[in-house]
């Protein structure tokens, strides 16, 4: 009995990962993300190039290549098809790039173009991390369509090193203050009050 029960979570223990490294293999190229294509000794076919919204990779020699829905050993067996039409046994590296965005209450806001490994908790340390009025327990990811809200406070456990998808929008709420949001405008407002009040009554 001891022997099927451990065979059992030895299985499920596997299994995550097993899946996980599926999906990665399965992940397919979207228009917007961008393709870093490394050409040995070649400078002028290598770079950063993006992923038109025709899903061609914007570049005058790759513009011929439909990437767009592609895993990446299919993207690389056309690659190697083109290049062997330029040299003979080319070598070369390609690597996906995702492009997400970082906003609210982080100190880079921006759109940033990262590898699909990135986890979530990576992204927000890569826009600055949480300004001091950050809301850490509250980070939303808006996913196709959807929305994820991921507690950060540990950024190494949960769903914060879940990793970043393409299109990603994470954003940072913030953390309500109540001196800060209400009584200091109040404040200011009786301040205000009175003073125009002392004006009249002189």
């Amino acid at each position: 009995m001891k022997i099927v029960v451990l065979s059992a979570v030895l299985a499920l223990g596997l299994a995550g990962p097993i899946a996980a490294q599926s999906t990665e293999k399965a992940a397919v190229v979207r228009p917007g993300d961008v393709l870093r294509v490394t050409v040995w000794r070649d400078q002028t076919l290598s770079g950063e190039f993006a992923v038109s919204m025709d899903g061609t990779v914007a570049h005058p020699l790759y513009r011929e290549l439909t990437v767009a829905g592609k895993t990446v050993p299919q993207i690389e067996a056309e690659f190697r098809t083109l290049l062997g039409r330029l040299t003979t046994q080319p070598q070369f590296v390609i690597e996906p790039l995702v492009r997400i965005s970082v906003g609210g209450e982080v100190r880079t806001p921006n759109l940033y173009t990262v590898p699909p490994l990135t986890t979530l908790s990576q992204a927000v340390a890569l826009a600055g991390g949480v300004t001091d009025r950050g809301k850490l327990n509250r980070v939303r990811v808006f996913r196709d369509g959807q929305e994820l809200v991921v507690d950060m406070t540990r950024p190494e456990e949960g769903l914060a090193q879940s990793p970043v998808q393409s299109g990603d929008q994470i954003y940072v709420d913030r953390r309500v203050s109540i001196f800060r949001e209400y009584i200091a405008p109040a404040g200011s407002i009786t301040a205000a009050l009175a003073a125009i009040a002392n004006m009249i009554l002189r």
